[in-house]
Parts: structure tokens; C-alpha cells; sequence
């Protein structure tokens, strides 16, 4: 089922039902793009810290487009499952001023690859659900409310009307006029203001008309025009007051969008399903709930405490006994594979209102179709495992113990020793002792590098720069007699062992983090870089000698998360 804008509060209550009732759920994003220009792609000798911190700064800056949701509901009895897959098309949009603006990135490999598989993009920017994080949905609260408070204290500084804008006043006051003395009248609308006509309907309606009652709103063309109220007396004026401060909390409401689907399923602590699902995670944190930490361990609290139980389909079917029968584990590879023996499908039927999706009709890469499989796929391999045990079941539940040694593994990407990331518990350590870190002329190719290992065997290359790279030995064997020949040799090349780099690099990282906290530490408030700057522009004419003071560059590079979400406190 299709959800946008024009019917996701006209079924929220049944997708919050859906969860709810579910079994289990299966999730699915679709981006803007994947790996931003400049950041370091992942590599097959990352840590667990290196690859987050890879996926979080270099590739959380997309939009997430859709998200696939479908909700899995067992009959233990018909041993089966019912399905609801939504498919929720997302936009940030912005309704007025106050909302927040979002920027995003975009990768053209990504856009024309969506375009191939006929995504429906008109559909995001004109009908796609608006959602905010807790954060922003917290400071615009708080503004309204402050806003609220404050609006019967508010007033205008005066201008002088100028002459010729006089004209254009006193038809508007004519206008006023005719609305005030009318009896249960609509609102006014006043079209076609500039900024500064707005401002002085404004001081005049506040001047001469206590019992009215003024407001910006902006047209479908994004125009921006004036709605006046007017009252009887006092008790008429505050009803208009709260029903309009109501009105914008409801909008406020409507904003928060689909991040009320994602406050559900963190209430409901139910089993959430996904493929390769570490992106889809961490955009679902950043889009849905707030930023991410720069410390793994304090990204695996943050999701243990949001999504309590993750599963991952693409570590389940690269884990023996299903990796011996599955060779490709992409998504789509993967659902053909389980239709065919060993596997004998779970059957899984649409509820009324869902046909949309079947598992013989393919929509790879509407994400959620893709939700749909993956929660198809992963009881699949439920059932398959549950044959494995003794004594063997032929439906084994998701909640079983067999499944647990799944939950909250999250499947890394080329990483060859470490298959998973451990949101709630320490990672694998493994030995690198095979791996070398090598530096070498910028003219060397793969080539140079796979003479100069040859007598030790096959080779894995991970390229850091033009002039240095990781080297991992496939038989671990010949380690120690590699890194002894090779270390001591002296020319154009130095080996080093992994360890070596692996410390030298954390005690860089280090060192640049003690820096960056002594420069905040040391940075002047914005008003003394300012007062500093000027003594320096006027003493340095009579040729006095000055301490260095910071660049501009550092002066103007200060954190502006704490300013407000909203460019203006006034309406016009």
C-alpha cells in the first residue's frame, strides 16, 4: 500500500494497529545516494569503529526517500503469516518559515539507477510524509509555546508611513472598516503585500484595531498574504487566539509525519528485520530520532535503546548452514534462492487491501516490495534452520532460541575477518598478524605489490593513499616469515606490521582530538573576537606590535547547532 501525504493520517491509525499486532517487522530505505565524494570507502581491513564512522560521515547526508515497512502477523495454527507492506514515500517539506529547512546530497550514479527501476520521484517532492527528529520536533514546540506566550505582550516597533505608501494604507483601512462592521464575516484576506506593506498592516492593526486579530499564511504558491480575524468583544478575541495557537499545534503535529510510525515500532520493542540493514539503520536514527554520536559505543547504546532487536537476513544467509547452499546474497538473489531446494517457503498471505505485492510479481527497489521479501526471506530461513535442530520443527518462530544468536548483529560489508557489528556487546577481536602496512613510491602499481609479496602467496590489497596500503596474506602461515624478511629490507618500500599502524593511527586520531579540544577550549566569545579584531584594525596604524590573534575563518566557524530553527520571531 502506497502512503503520502494525502493519506498517511487517514491510516496511521491502522499502520500503529499493524505494529502493534505484528510478529515481527521488516524494514527498507531507498536513498538519494550511498558514499558521499571525498570520504574514505569502506575497506576489507576496517574495524567496527572505522566503518561507522565511514557510513556516518559519508553517507547519512542523503535523503532517505522511501521506507518500506511491512508488518508480519503469524498463524501458528495454519502455520503461516499475514502481511501488511506500506510503502512510505518521504519529504522534509518545509510549510512556513518555522520549520526546518533541510539540506541534502545527492549521487547521480543513485538517481539514474532509481530512474531505471521507474522511481516515481514527482511523487517524493509533491506527496512525500514530512517528519522531524525529537529534537526539532522539541524547539519547534518550544517556540510556538513561547510565541504563545508572548503574543498578547507582543508589539511593533512604529515606522512613519511613507508617503507613498499612504494610498495603499488608508485602502486597507477602508478595508478593515467594512469587514469590522460586518456580522459574522470570514476572515479577510489581504494579497499582493511586499515585506514592508506587511509590517505596517501590522502596526496599524494593532494601533487602531484591539479586536482584531492578524496572521501570515502562505498560499499554495508558496505566496505569503495576510488572514485578519475580527471580534465582538474581548472574550470573542481570546477564542480566536487559542483556536489559531491550537492550529499550530496541529500543524506542528502534522509535521512530525512518519516519525510517528517510527516512535511506534520503538514502543512496540518488536523483532525488526532487515537486509544488509546497517544504512537503513542509521538513517532511520538521523532522519527519525536524532544525530549521531561520533563513538560506536555510544551509537550502540542509542540503538539498543531505540530498536531493542535487530536481525539481519544478510548475515542469517551468509552464516553456515544456509551460507552452504546460497551463493549470491543480494536481496534478490537471495528470495530465488529460498524458493528452490533445500528450502520449502513459509507461505505468507496478503491481508485485504495489500495485494499490490506478490512474491511472483518483482518490484526490486520500491522499498516496500524489498521490505516485503525480506520479511518473506527471513522466515523462509526461519523454517530452514528450524529442519536443522533436533529434534527438527517445521515452522520455527522468531522468537526462538535459535533466532536470538542473530538479534543485534548487524552484517559488515567486505570485511573479511569481521562478519558482524555487536550493537549490544563487545565486538569480535581477531588477529591481523597477516596483515602489513606498507609504504612505496607513488609510481607503484597493484603489480609491484603482488612481485614483492609473490613468494609468500595470494594477496589482498587495501589502498590507503598513492603511497601507502594494507596487505593481508591469504595463508596466515607465511606471516612470520613475510614481515622478518620483508621489515628488514631497505629501499624504496618499509613494511610495518598492522599493529603498528593500527596504534600509530589511534594515537593520531588522538592527538587531533586533545588539539581540537584545546582550540575550543581557547576560543574567544564571538563579541571579544569581534572587539579583538578592532583594536587590531585601529592600533595597527600606529605600527604597535600585536599578538597573533585567530583567522576569521576560526572566528566565524563556531557551532550554530544551538540557534534557533527559525530565521524570525515575528509574522510578517
Amino acid at each position: 500500500m502506497d502512503i503520502t501525504k494525502h493519506n498517511f493520517y487517514e491510516e496511521l491509525d491502522n499502520i500503529l494497529k499493524a505494529i502493534e499486532e505484528s510478529t515481527f517487522l521488516s524494514i527498507d530505505g531507498e536513498f538519494t545516494g550511498l558514499d558521499a565524494e571525498g570520504c574514505s570507502h569502506c575497506a576489507p581491513f576496517d574495524t567496527p569503529s572505522e566503518r561507522y564512522s565511514k557510513l556516518k560521515n559519508g553517507s547519512t547526508d542523503f535523503l532517505l526517500l522511501q521506507v518500506g515497512l511491512c508488518a508480519f502477523k503469524v498463524d501458528e495454527g495454519k502455520r503461516m503469516y499475514e502481511a501488511k507492506p506500506y510503502n512510505f514515500y518521504l519529504f522534509p517539506s518545509v510549510p512556513h518559515r518555522s520549520a526546518p529547512d533541510k539540506r541534502f546530497m545527492c549521487q547521480s550514479s543513485s538517481i539514474d539507477f532509481l530512474v531505471s527501476q521507474g522511481f516515481d520521484f514527482n511523487k517524493v517532492f509533491r506527496e512525500g510524509i514530512p517528519y522531524l527528529t525529537a529534537e526539532q520536533e522539541h524547539q519547534m514546540r518550544c517556540f510556538l509555546e513561547q510565541k504563545h506566550s508572548e503574543q498578547s505582550n507582543q508589539s511593533f516597533s512604529a515606522m512613519e508611513i511613507p508617503e507613498n505608501q499612504r494610498e495603499f494604507m488608508e485602502d486597507i483601512c477602508e478595508k478593515i472598516d467594512a469587514f469590522m462592521a460586518k456580522e459574522d464575516a470570514e476572515p479577510l484576506e489581504i494579497k499582493g503585500c511586499n515585506g514592508l506593506q506587511r509590517k505596517l498592516v501590522y502596526q496599524t492593526v494593532e494601533e487602531k484595531y484591539p479586536l482584531a486579530r492578524l496572521e501570515t499564511k502562505t498560499g499554495e504558491n508558496k505566496e505569503r498574504y495576510l488572514l485578519l480575524h475580527g471580534a465582538k468583544n474581548s472574550e470573542e478575541l481570546a477564542k480566536i487566539d487559542r483556536e489559531r495557537q491550537a492550529a499550530e499545534m496541529m500543524e506542528l503535529d502534522i509535521q512530525v509525519g512518519f516519525s510517528k510510525v517510527f516512535q511506534a515500532i520503538t514502543k512496540a520493542e518488536k523483532l525488526v528485520v532487515g537486509h544488509n540493514m546497517f544504512l537503513d539503520v542509521l538513517h532511520c536514527i538521523k532522519h527519525f530520532h536524532s544525530s549521531l554520536p561520533d563513538d560506536l559505543e555510544d551509537f550502540k547504546s542509542l540503538v539498543t535503546g531505540v530498536l531493542p532487536r535487530l536481525v539481519d537476513t544478510k548475515l542469517i544467509s551468509s552464516t553456515p548452514p544456509l551460507k552452504d547452499f546460497i551463493e549470491k546474497t543480494s536481496l534478490g538473489e537471495l528470495h530465488e534462492a529460498l524458493q528452490s531446494k533445500p528450502f520449502k517457503p513459509v507461505t505468507i498471505k496478503t491481508a485485504p487491501g495489500f495485494e499490490r505485492y506478490t512474491e511472483e510479481e518483482t518490484k526490486l527497489h520500491e522499498a516496500g516490495y524489498d521490505a516485503f521479501i525480506t520479511g518473506s526471506c527471513f522466515a523462509t530461513m526461519c523454517k530452514f534452520l528450524g529442519s536443522c535442530q533436533k529434534p527438527a520443527t517445521d515452522f520455527l518462530l522468531p522468537s526462538s532460541s535459535v533466532i536470538k544468536t542473530f538479534v543485534n548483529k548487524l552484517y559488515l560489508m567486505r570485511i573479511a575477518d569481521i562478519q558482524y557489528l555487536t550493537l549490544d556487546g563487545p565486538d569480535m577481536e581477531v588477529n591481523r598478524d597477516h596483515v602489513f602496512y606498507v609504504t612505496f613510491p607513488k609510481e607503484w602499481r597493484m603489480s609491484d605489490l603482488f612481485s614483492l609479496f609473490e613468494p609468500y602467496g595470494n594477496i589482498q590489497i587495501s589502498w590507503l593513499s598513492n603511497t601507502s596500503a594494507l596487505v593481508g596474506l591469504h595463508n596466515k602461515k607465511n606471516a612470520k616469515i613475510a614481515f622478518e624478511a620483508l621489515s628488514k629490507e631497505k629501499g624504496l618500500f618499509h613494511v610495518s606490521s598492522y599493529a603498528f599502524y593500527h596504534r600509530n593511527k589511534a594515537l593520531k586520531w588522538s592527538a587531533a582530538a586533545v588539539k581540537r579540544k584545546n582550540s575550543e577550549e581557547l576560543e574567544l566569545p564571538p563579541n571579544k573576537i569581534k572587539r579583538q579584531s578592532l583594536d587590531a584594525d585601529r592600533n595597527s596604524s600606529i605600527k604597535k606590535p600585536v599578538t597573533e590573534a585567530s583567522s576569521e575563518g576560526e572566528a566565524q566557524s563556531g557551532d550554530n547547532s544551538g540557534r534557533k530553527l527559525f530565521d524570525e520571531s515575528t509574522d510578517w
